[in-house]
């Protein structure tokens, strides 16, 4: 009886899914305040790892750029 392994993102957001369901009422003062500043867990999560390169590398020249420019 061979059962497919849960990766550690499905395994993450399922317990995530979980206590936002055990734990209604509390998590909204969480919600409230990752909407209004924004989770980098949840951008990370929804780009994967060439959308986190590329942003990485945009932060990084545009750091570089910056530097250049106002000096």
């Amino acid at each position: 009886m061979s059962e497919e392994k849960e990766t550690s993102e499905r395994l993450r957001e399922r317990l995530r899914q979980e206590e936002l369901r055990r734990n209604a009422t509390g998590n909204m003062g969480d919600a409230y305040n990752r909407a209004n500043s924004g989770g980098l867990v949840d951008l990370v999560g929804s780009l994967g790892w060439k959308g986190t390169g590329i942003l990485i590398l945009v932060i990084i020249i545009g750091f570089i750029l910056a530097s250049f420019f106002l000096n």
